[in-house]
């Protein structure tokens, strides 16, 4: 029936997904299917249709932050990598949701507009970015973010200002209002020099590759950092280094990220968040507050 829906609407659908290559930390889990919108009208179409149904879905960006705990999802996946399209107006930048935010950092460089530097080490994209307040080195999107066009609980666009937002720490309305959904988001820049906007990328590529272990399958920062401390050197002072469970495994070169090892589930990694934040909290009295977010 829903096969059916989608090829009658020409809308792009894959049954019976495998998601190991839509999660950065690679695990191996199946959903009921996974949709990809072309256009706003095909995405009200399909949530028009999904509801209409009570049929399960969930929106999904690049996956480079969330841990899949189940090995099959009886959903539909949402995914608006069609909606990628840019637009540079001056220093305005407008920007749909689907959009990679590394190749807008390197795109934007090479434009010789400055304020997106932060962004070269983050590979999630545009719309899922928004909600989180992705950022790196003290930067983040609610800083350089004017306004975001955005579909609500009703199937409107509306746009939302900065403020209606709410942005903080890796944090935002749209994470507590998953019926709104970022479809565009438009960003305000400077104009700067590009070789030296390229010269920043370049010198927070390298440490990036010297302290990450971008070498496995990860997500990223797992735990945000407390106000004035770092998650990452807490676990190292608790002896986790290189604690595994199942190939889950806290990484020896950068407390702060859970690599795959091979074979790991999404239970192994919760159960090794677990144990951290458990261990943290024994020896500091400090909460880790979780980055990623579990499915």
């Amino acid at each position: 029936m829903i096969k059916d829906f989608f090829k009658e609407n020409n809308i792009e659908f894959i049954s019976e997904v495998n998601l190991r290559d839509y999660n950065t930390y690679h695990i191996d889990s199946k959903a009921l299917g996974m949709v990809f919108p072309s256009s706003i009208e095909e995405l009200v179409t399909i949530i028009k249709y999904l509801k209409e149904n009570n049929i399960n879905y969930k929106f999904l960006g690049n996956g480079s932050n969330v841990i899949l705990s189940k090995e099959y999802y009886d959903l539909i996946f949402i995914k608006l990598d069609k909606l990628n399209n840019y637009k540079v107006e001056g220093t305005t930048v407008i920007v749909e949701s689907g959009v990679s935010l590394i190749k807008l950092s390197l795109d934007c460089a090479k434009l010789g507009l400055t304020g997106l530097e932060f962004m070269c080490a983050l590979p999630g994209y545009m719309g899922s970015s928004v909600a989180m307040n992705a950022g790196a080195y003290n930067s983040s999107i609610g800083d350089v973010l004017v306004s975001a066009k955005v579909l609500n609980d009703k199937l409107e666009v509306i746009t939302m200002t900065n403020k209606e937002l709410e942005f903080k720490y890796r944090d935002s309305f749209l994470k507590h209002h998953r019926d709104y959904i970022c479809l565009e988001a438009t960003l305000k820049l400077e104009k700067g020099n590009p070789e030296e906007i390229y010269e920043l990328m370049a010198k927070r590529q390298t440490k990036r590759i010297e302290s990450q272990p971008l070498e496995y399958p990860s997500a990223g920062s797992v735990f945000r950092n407390p106000e004035g401390l770092f998650a990452g050197e807490l676990i190292e002072k608790c002896g986790l280094k290189g604690t595994n469970i199942n190939g889950a495994e806290v990484s020896q070169k950068h407390a702060n990220f859970i690599i795959n090892k091979g074979g790991a589930k999404g239970e192994d990694i919760i159960k090794l968040i677990n144990l951290i934040k458990e261990k943290v909290y024994d020896k500091y009295k400090v909460e880790l507050i979780l980055e990623q977010e579990i499915i």
